[in-house]
């Protein structure tokens, strides 16, 4: 039995696509290449270039910088990891609250609108001083003296608020017939929302959280303000000893190489289940700042 055996004409058509494809890459790289150098000429060509050049990219200064900026990124990423776990939680815990339903869960549901409407309204860094400079000042046992931890307390307040409207997007995305259908079965409204909601909301709504998890990734630099030394920090410090600005490009460069596996991984996500077009909806839900 021989195996198939493309006809002359599909393999016309198989060339034509392939020389296409190769076009296409071909016409892109140069494009690219074209643009990039433009830009580089406009740079380097400008008259205050050594000067910018001097203060900003002296790799010497880049080298030395280099270890206390990477020591000061791996606590941005521990704040981040913390920080997205009780994000996750809290913000489940607010957009359940909100979808509920009956006149006995009116404060409940009154009480975490206000929340999301409260911490989507303020700046996240009005949050972080509010809360860094706030709450020691209060004096009560057990309140958290260190700014990393009053810092991820901001984060998580903030943070909390956006999330918890993606779950609720994705919550009310879930035809209400599917509970309906669940309850007929004898499933109370709690295992309903738990067994047959929940599974489909939190996999309609994965790349938008991968999205918030980009933007947490960045804003965790801003713990810098409340004094903990992480990336941001580090680079002032180093800004400070060199006299050179050097260390910031180190910070933001490193800033970048975190962020943008997690974001290309967030579109190949998008691609694969069509979430960009079928569920717009969702993508402003989770783009609201």
């Amino acid at each position: 039995m021989t195996g198939w055996t493309p006809s002359p004409r599909q393999q016309d058509r198989l060339a034509y696509r392939r020389r296409q494809a190769r076009r296409s890459v071909g016409v892109a790289l140069a494009s690219t290449v074209a643009v990039a150098g433009l830009a580089v000429l406009a740079l380097t060509s400008s008259p205050g270039w050594p000067r910018v050049r001097a203060s900003f990219f002296d790799p010497d200064v880049a080298l030395a910088s280099l270890p206390r900026v990477l020591e000061g990124l791996w606590l941005n990423v521990r704040v981040m990891a913390v920080a997205a776990v009780v994000i996750l939680v809290v913000a489940l815990a607010l957009a359940i609250a909100r979808t509920l339903r009956g006149p006995v869960f009116f404060p409940l549901r009154a009480a975490a609108a206000a929340y999301v409407d409260v911490f989507r309204g303020l700046p996240l860094i009005l949050v972080l001083l509010l809360v860094g400079f706030g709450l020691p000042g209060l004096r009560l046992q057990g309140i958290p003296s260190s700014a990393v931890v009053l810092g991820g307390l901001a984060l998580v307040l903030t943070y909390s608020a956006y999330v918890a409207e993606v779950f609720r997007a994705g919550i009310e995305s879930v035809h209400p017939s599917q509970v309906a259908a669940a309850r007929s079965l004898g499933l109370s409204r709690s295992q309903a929302m738990r067994t047959v909601v929940l599974p489909q909301a939190v996999r309609r709504v994965v790349p938008a959280l991968l999205n918030d998890l980009v933007a947490l990734q960045k804003d965790s630099g801003l713990i810098s303000i409340l004094g903990a030394i992480d990336a941001v920090r580090a680079a002032q410090i180093q800004t400070s000893q060199y006299a050179n600005f050097t260390p910031y490009v180190v910070a933001g460069v490193l800033f970048v190489l975190l962020t943008i596996p997690l974001t290309r991984f967030t579109d190949a996500l998008a691609r694969r289940g069509g979430w960009a077009g079928a569920t717009g909806g969702l993508a402003g839900a989770g783009a609201l700042r």
